[in-house]
């Protein structure tokens, strides 16, 4: 939003390659704090799913939805998100006229 925000105030109007590389600009900002937490989630709860011995089929219940959850959070994250607020926001300043 603030690169597209930036990008307007300084031009005016926006062609699809600015807008394009704002919202990359703004993608990239979220990667590394994104990969480091999803990193040190896994790290802590991959070796519960190769335990054996008393409580670890238990604990290995609880790991395996949190594993699936912190992976697809990345992927929802990372790609998806962005993926719609780009055709969100492109077609409302097509509608307001904001894009060449």
């Amino acid at each position: 939003e603030e690169a597209i925000k930036e990008r307007l105030d300084k031009y005016g109007k926006i062609n699809k390659k600015q807008f394009f590389d704002a919202i990359y600009e703004g993608a990239v900002l979220r990667v590394r704090p994104k990969m480091m937490t999803v990193s040190a989630i896994l790290a802590g709860l991959l070796p519960i799913m190769y335990i054996t011995g008393v409580g670890s089929e238990v604990m290995q219940r609880i790991a395996a939805p949190m594993i699936g959850g912190v992976v697809s959070s990345a992927i929802l994250t990372l790609i998806i998100v962005p993926a719609i607020y780009s055709v969100s926001k492109r077609w409302e300043l097509k509608r307001k006229g904001l894009i060449e």
